[in-house]
Formats: C-alpha cells, sequence, structure tokens
C-alpha cells in the first residue's frame, strides 16, 4: 500500500505561485508512475501534469501552458508541482496519484493511490 500526502496549498493573489508538495509512504516509491490532478467545485477531476518512473518523461495539460513544472524526489519519496503565474481558474484542490504500471498517465483511473489533496486558492 501507498500513502500519500499532500501539503503546501495554500491562498494567493493572481500571478503568485506555489509549491505543492506530495510525500509518499509504503511501496516501492522510485517504480512509481506519479501524477497530478485537481478538482475545481461543481467540476470533474482533471489531469494536471505526470511524470513517469525514471523522471525522465513528463506530460502536462493544455491549460498549464509552461506555468507549472512536475519534479520527484525519488530519495525523499516526494513529487512536486511548481505552479507559477496562477489565475482564478487554478481554485481547486490539487491532488497527488500513484501508478505501480511506473508510466506518466494522464487519466484518472490508471492511478490506484490518492491523496486527500492539498486547497489552492487564487484570488484576483
Amino acid at each position: 500500500q501507498v500513502q500519500l500526502v499532500e501539503s503546501g496549498g495554500g491562498l494567493v493573489q493572481a500571478g503568485g505561485s506555489l509549491r505543492l508538495s506530495c510525500a509518499a509512504s509504503g511501496g516501492t516509491f522510485s517504480n512509481l508512475g506519479l501524477a497530478w490532478f485537481r478538482r475545481a467545485p461543481g467540476n470533474e477531476r482533471e489531469f494536471v501534469a505526470s511524470i513517469m518512473w525514471t523522471g525522465g518523461m513528463t506530460f502536462y495539460a493544455d491549460f498549464v501552458q509552461g506555468r507549472f513544472t512536475i519534479s520527484r524526489d525519488n530519495a525523499k519519496m516526494t513529487v512536486d508541482l511548481q505552479v507559477n503565474n496562477l489565475t482564478t481558474e487554478d481554485t481547486a484542490v490539487h491532488l497527488c496519484a500513484a501508478a505501480t504500471s511506473g508510466l506518466a498517465r494522464q487519466k484518472g483511473d490508471q492511478y490506484e493511490y490518492w491523496g486527500q489533496g492539498t486547497q489552492v486558492t487564487v484570488s484576483s
């Protein structure tokens, strides 16, 4: 079993930045594909970014437009999401997910483990 705990969310003004972090325990972290998703009020959960177990391949949703960067530290067992130039449309609960496939998938049903999420609120 893999447990995931997110942190780093908060209230920020439009144009600001945050660094979200997800700490894992259990399982073999270095073999996991990892991702960030988000769920805005009234909306479906949507893919944000993913990173392969090697760290050598990453994918981003179209709306990211170069503003976010996903990274992993296998020694610390963490996956981070640096989010820059935030807009009010980025307000959402951001969730960390892990896949035993090790691949950088983009669909939620391809991830077996989920954290509880961290709230990001962007004010105008």
